[in-house]
């Protein structure tokens, strides 16, 4: 499934959305390093030292921290546990606007070997492209950014793969809060069509924005035209397979289909004003299929058609792959 993502649009950005969405998430700590990661790439910092890499890491997590869990309930590991740690020197941290020593020294001795050894893998491989490398002795470590990092961090689309970063970020927050784990937008989540947002119906709060969850399963693309979004546009959320289907046949014979107004049926699309600007020509033959990505627990797929369940003459027609090529299995995973 995740090579057919990245075959579709080859690319270092894919690489990164691949390391960003659908990796692991027994903990936060990818996502603090992506944003650290993104932050000195944005400056055209060729290499850091593992301590300034540190400082954004440590901090992002502790603001983090105060508003939702960064791990499974349960599962820190004592005193000596970074999360521990970042909790205990949370106050004294933000109150300096720096990591504490012991946070620090903390940071320092753990990313090596755990989210930076772990941030390219993908199941038993790695991404295809790799976004930095660490050279030198364990107390002078240096992390070398390569340029496949600062091309995405200087690319047209570098504020969208943040955005998305921080959405995901979002999600698996509120499925550790929920203890309902990568099932959260299967079972947890609605979308409130009057905000665009994810609201988590365990809690009744807000998640994050529907647009930013889900562009980065799309390539960060508009569903109509299929052109990168930019922090420029104007953003709505469309309905992959229109929703008047359901009205439509409705009326007929009783819609006999899965709901269409969730959120494996939804993506994010110039709005229609910014269309009509656009050339009608650049509607036509810029469309690239992107794979549907079944079995994930984490996103909603419709359910399976039974045919022998069907009336005849009741069956919907199956739409073919136009526009953003998403199929009736969903958007990608959350």
């Amino acid at each position: 499934m995740t090579r057919e993502f990245y075959e579709a649009e080859p690319s270092p950005r894919t690489s990164w959305r691949l390391a960003v969405l659908m990796g692991a998430n027994s903990r936060t700590y990818k996502f603090a390093l992506a944003s650290a990661l993104l932050e000195f790439a944005a400056q055209s910092r060729a290499e850091v030292t593992l301590d300034e890499l540190a400082v954004p890491y440590a901090m992002s997590l502790v603001a983090r921290q105060q508003g939702a869990p960064q791990a499974p309930s349960g599962s820190l590991m004592g005193d000596k546990d970074f999360l521990t740690v970042a909790r205990q020197e949370a106050a004294e941290s933000t109150r300096a606007g720096l990591p504490t020593e012991r946070l620090l020294d903390a940071a320092r001795r753990s990313m090596p070997t755990m989210v930076m050894q772990r941030f390219h893998n993908l199941g038993a491989s790695e991404v295809p492209h790799l976004f930095y490398e660490l050279v030198g002795p364990p107390r002078r470590m240096t992390v070398r950014l390569t340029p496949h990092l600062h091309a995405i961090a200087g690319s047209e689309q570098a504020a969208g793969l943040r955005n998305e970063l921080n959405a995901r970020w979002d999600i698996v927050e509120s499925s550790f809060a929920a203890g309902i784990g990568r099932s959260l937008v299967d079972h947890g989540v609605a979308v409130d069509r009057a905000t665009l947002r994810l609201t988590d119906k365990h809690r009744r709060r807000p998640v994050t924005g529907v647009a930013d969850a889900l562009a980065g399963f799309q390539y960060g693309r508009c569903l109509i035209c299929r052109t990168p979004l930019t922090g420029t546009d104007r953003i709505a959320v469309d309905h992959v397979f229109p929703y008047s289907l359901m009205r439509r046949f409705g009326t007929v014979s009783g819609w006999h289909g899965p709901d269409l107004d969730v959120i494996w049926n939804l993506a994010p699309a110039r709005t229609l004003q910014r269309h009509q600007e656009r050339p009608a020509a650049h509607l036509r033959g810029t469309v690239a299929p992107v794979p549907a990505q079944r079995g994930d627990p984490a996103v909603p797929s419709p359910p399976e058609e039974d045919p022998a369940t069907r009336p005849q003459g009741s069956g919907v027609p199956r739409p073919q792959r136009r526009m953003a090529g998403l199929s009736a299995t969903g958007a990608g995973r959350l």
